[in-house]
C-alpha cells in the first residue's frame, strides 16, 4: 500500500520538476563517471548520501544498501524533507552500471561506482525530469541498544482473559494510522512454547509479519502462548482444543475495538496454529478468512514422526535449526568451490550443470535416508507413549531409547524431552486428526506451504485441499512456495549479511502473497 503522505509530497515535488523540465534538459551534463572495475559482485553495504538538486535548492537523500548472501542487494530510500522513509528500491546490476528504481515513487537512479569505491555517480530521473546526482559512501551507524525507531503505526500492549480456563493472555496489538475502522488479523503460533514474536534466535517470524501487515493497513494481534512471557497458564497442558478457545476469545477481543472492523477479521496460523485457525473457521461465528502456513493435513502421530526436531523443546529446536542452516551454508560453499575447480579445468556449461544435478540428487538421497531413520525411531517412541498410560513408566522407556540412539547426550536434555513427550498437549496431539472438521469450513482459506519444509511435508497441502473441498468449498486456494522452509524464511542466498554472517529474514514473497490475497478477499 502506498504511503499517501509521501505520495502527495512526491507528486508536489514532481510538479516542480516538470515545470522546469524543458530548461533542465538543456543544461550541460556532468562528465561521465569513472566506471568501477567489472566484478561479479559489487560490495555496497552501507549508506550513500548526497544532495538531490531541486528548484531553489537541494534535498538531502540517503540510499541504505544491504548486501545479500546470494550476491544481490536490498536498498531503501530516505528523503526526510519529503517524509519518505525506508521506501524500498529495486536494485539491478548491469556490468558496471547500478540501477536503483521504484515504480511506486516513479523514480530511478542510474549510476556507476567511482574508481575508489566511495561514490555512486549518475543521473536521477523522476518522470520526464532528470538531474545529475552523486552519492558518497558512509558506514551504517551502529544500532543503539537502548533506542528503537518508532514504527509508523500505533502499538498497544493488551491483555484479556479466557474466563472458562481462568487464563489471562497478553500480547501486542498494532493498528495502522488513521481513523479506521481497519481489518484485523490474529496470528497463531506453531506447536511448543512461543512468544508473541515467534522468536527463534535472532529470527522473529510474527514480529516481521505483524510489522509488514500493519504498515499496509491491517491491524494485527499477536500473543504470548500460555505460560510464555506475560501470559498465564502452562503451554505443556494446553491442548489444541484449549488453543481453539483462546483463538475465539482473541477474535472477540478484536470485535470490541472501535478502530477495528468486526466484519473483516481473519486468522493467520503457522504449523499447529494453522490447524487451530481451520478449527475456528468450522465453528459458529467464524473468521472472515484464514491463512495457514505449513498446517498439517494428516494426524498428529504422522506429523510428529516426520519432524527431525519433534522431540526438542524451544531452545533446543533453535540450536537444531541453526545447525541445519550452517550445514546448508557449508554445502553451498563446498559446491561453489567444486564448480570453480571444474571451470578452471575447462569444463563447459553442460558439464557443470550435470555435476550440479548429480550433487543435488546425492544430497536428496542422503536427506531421505536420514529422514527415514528419524521416522523409524520416532514412530517406535510414539507407540510406546501411546500404549503406556503411566507417565513414569513411559518416560523410563523413552529415556532408554533416546540414550541408546544418542550416546553421551546430556541427562538433563533427556529428562526434559521425555517430560515434554508425555505432557498433556503431546498425548492429546498424538490423537489429533484435522480432517473431520475441514468439511465444515465455508469461508475463504489460503493454504501456504514451502517446498523446502523439512518438518511438515508439502504433500499435506493436497490432504488439506481435499478435505476443504469435500463439501463443495470453492474458496480454498493452494500455493506451493519454491525454496521456502518451515519457518517461511527467504532462501539462504537472499539473507542479508550482518557482521559478515547471513541472517534469516521472513520471505518477502510470502509477505506479498499473504497481503495480496487478504486484500482480494476483503474487497469481495
Amino acid at each position: 500500500m502506498k504511503n499517501n503522505t509521501a505520495g502527495f509530497l512526491w507528486s508536489w515535488l514532481l510538479l516542480l520538476f516538470v515545470s522546469i523540465g524543458a530548461n533542465a534538459q538543456d543544461q550541460p551534463q556532468t562528465p561521465a563517471p569513472v566506471p568501477a572495475a567489472a566484478s561479479p559482485k559489487i560490495v555496497l553495504d552501507g549508506q550513500w548520501k548526497g544532495e538531490l538538486p531541486v528548484p531553489g535548492g537541494s534535498l538531502p537523500i540517503t540510499i541504505t544498501i544491504t548486501d545479500l548472501a546470494g550476491g544481490g542487494h536490498f536498498a531503501v530510500l530516505d528523503v526526510p524533507a519529503q517524509r519518505i522513509s525506508h521506501a524500498i528500491l529495486n536494485v539491478e546490476q548491469h556490468s558496471d552500471t547500478l540501477l536503483f528504481f521504484s515504480d511506486e515513487l516513479g523514480c530511478r537512479f542510474t549510476s556507476q561506482r567511482s574508481a575508489d569505491g566511495q561514490q555512486l555517480v549518475g543521473q536521477w530521473k523522476l518522470q520526464t525530469f532528470q538531474t545529475p546526482l552523486t552519492l558518497k559512501f558512509s558506514a551504517k551507524p551502529a544500532p543503539s541498544k537502548n533506542f528503537k525507531f518508532p514504527p509508523p503505526y500505533r502499538v498497544e500492549e493488551v491483555a484479556f482473559s479466557n474466563s472458562q480456563d481462568n487464563i489471562r493472555l497478553s500480547g501486542t496489538l498494532t493498528v495502522p494510522p488513521g481513523e479506521g475502522p481497519f481489518p484485523g488479523i490474529v496470528l497463531l503460533s506453531d506447536m511448543g512454547p512461543q512468544d508473541r514474536d515467534a522468536t527463534q534466535g535472532s529470527y522473529k517470524m510474527f514480529g516481521a509479519l505483524a510489522d509488514y501487515l500493519t504498515r499496509h493497513g491491517i491491524a494485527v494481534l499477536r500473543l504470548d502462548d500460555r505460560g510464555v512471557g506475560q501470559s498465564g497458564g502452562d503451554c505443556a497442558t494446553a491442548t489444541t482444543a484449549d488453543r481453539l478457545r483462546d483463538t475465539q476469545i482473541s477474535l472477540n477481543f478484536l470485535r470490541t475495538r472501535p478502530l477495528i472492523d468486526f466484519g473483516k477479521l481473519g486468522l493467520i496460523g503457522h504449523g499447529e496454529g494453522g490447524n487451530v485457525a481451520l478449527l475456528a473457521a468450522a465453528q459458529p461465528l467464524p473468521p472472515a478468512f484464514v491463512v495457514t502456513m505449513a498446517a498439517s493435513g494428516a494426524g498428529g502421530t504422522e506429523v510428529l514422526s516426520q519432524q527431525a526436531t519433534g522431540f526438542l523443546k524451544a531452545g533446543e529446536a533453535d540450536t537444531a535449526q541453526e545447525s541445519l542452516v550452517k550445514k546448508q551454508l557449508q554445502n553451498q560453499q563446498l559446491l561453489g568451490q567444486k564448480i570453480d575447480e571444474l571451470r578452471a579445468k575447462g569444463a563447459n556449461s553442460a558439464q557443470v550443470e550435470t555435476f550440479i544435478s548429480q550433487q543435488q540428487m546425492r544430497q536428496r538421497a542422503e536427506d531421505k535416508k536420514r529422514q527415514d531413520a528419524i521416522v523409524k525411531q520416532q514412530k517406535a517412541i510414539l507407540e510406546i507413549i501411546r500404549q503406556t498410560a503411566d507417565n513414569a513408566q513411559a518416560q523410563a522407556i523413552v529415556a532408554n531409547m533416546i540414550n541408546q540412539a544418542n550416546p553421551g547426550i546430556d541427562p538433563a536434555q533427556v529428562q526434559a524431552r521425555t517430560a515434554h513427550m508425555t505432557s498433556r498437549w503431546y498425548r492429546h496431539y498424538l490423537d489429533f486428526d484435522p480432517q473431520p472438521e475441514l468439511a465444515k469450513v465455508r469461508g475463504a482459506v489460503l493454504l501456504l506451504h514451502g517446498t523446502d519444509d523439512a518438518q511438515v511435508n508439502v504433500s499435506h497441502l493436497t490432504l488439506l485441499e481435499k478435505g476443504l473441498k469435500s463439501s463443495g468449498n470453492k474458496r480454498a486456494e493452494v500455493r506451493r512456495l519454491s525454496g521456502i522452509n518451515h519457518q517461511f524464511q527467504a532462501p539462504i542466498s537472499e539473507w542479508p549479511l550482518i557482521g559478515g554472517e547471513p541472517k534469516p529474514v521472513f520471505s518477502p514473497l510470502v509477505q506479498q502473497t499473504i497481503l495480496d490475497w487478504v486484500k482480494l478477499k476483503l474487497a469481495e
